[in-house]
């Protein structure tokens, strides 16, 4: 068996921006009391915190099964680590703001001249900072789960916005992630960098990792992780990301 397990966080944990469901949450938190754990998003701390941490307190986490668990935000351009019963950041990989505001017009000029961007009158963002990368969601961060599912399920739209807004940056790489979401960033500061960070901390290699995610496919966001050679499992819902966790468990007890 592994010695380390690692997952998406978006429709592998939970439902796209929502909280890991209460039985991924008990399931999770059994999980990291036999094996280090490592969730991996292009999401910001405080969406870690809503999505993952709070549902795993919910659950009756212990100390010692939050310390087995590792967050790499952002890709993995920030790292958090469980440290005297806080979370503390280990590293972050910020961008400079001249950084930002290239990624952000670039995405934006993209999107418009390829007739997909969406005016939200409704205060929400659809170019996001998250530090270490820039985050374009098409239909803000509020849209509805089913306004977004229907957006673009086949990624063509983001594919396309990507690819032009490559042209128009191309000093940075852009990838598709979640159901909305095209995330940008400096070269080589995708999954790979996260996962091989994580393989420093814990001291292990590729070949100890069972890694799970729904975007494993060319061009997802989940897709270095298995050009690293890690073995992936591809999951479509978090329900089946818990199925597999459950036989997991048993082999365990």
């Amino acid at each position: 068996m592994k010695k380390v397990l690692a997952f998406d966080l978006d429709k592998t944990l939970n439902q796209s921006k929502m909280p890991i469901p209460p039985k991924m949450a008990n399931i999770f938190s059994e999980i990291l009391g036999y094996y280090p754990a490592c969730v991996i998003s292009g999401q910001k701390y405080d969406q870690f915190d809503v999505q993952v941490l709070q549902p795993l307190l919910a659950a009756g986490a212990t100390e010692a099964q939050l310390e087995n668990l590792h967050l790499m935000v952002g890709q993995g351009t920030q790292y958090y680590v469980r440290k005297d019963g806080e979370w503390a950041q280990v590293y972050n990989e910020a961008l400079t703001d001249a950084q930002a505001k290239e990624l952000s017009e670039a995405l934006e000029k993209a999107a418009r001249e390829l007739g997909y961007w969406v005016e939200l009158t409704n205060g929400d963002e659809i170019i996001e900072n998250r530090e270490s990368m820039i985050a374009y969601s098409a239909l803000g961060q509020a849209a509805s789960l089913k306004d977004k599912e229907a957006w673009d399920p086949d990624m063509a739209k983001r594919n396309q916005i990507a690819k032009r807004a490559a042209e128009l940056a191309p000093g940075y790489d852009f990838e598709v992630g979640g159901t909305t979401t095209i995330n940008a960033f400096m070269p080589g500061m995708n999954k790979v960098f996260g996962m091989t960070k994580l393989m420093d901390a814990l001291k292990v290699t590729a070949s100890d990792i069972l890694y799970f995610g729904d975007m494993t496919q060319p061009g997802g966001n989940d897709y270095p992780v298995v050009e690293m050679g890690i073995e992936t499992i591809t999951v479509e819902k978090w329900e089946d990301t818990a199925f597999a966790l459950s036989g997991i468990l048993g082999i365990n007890k």
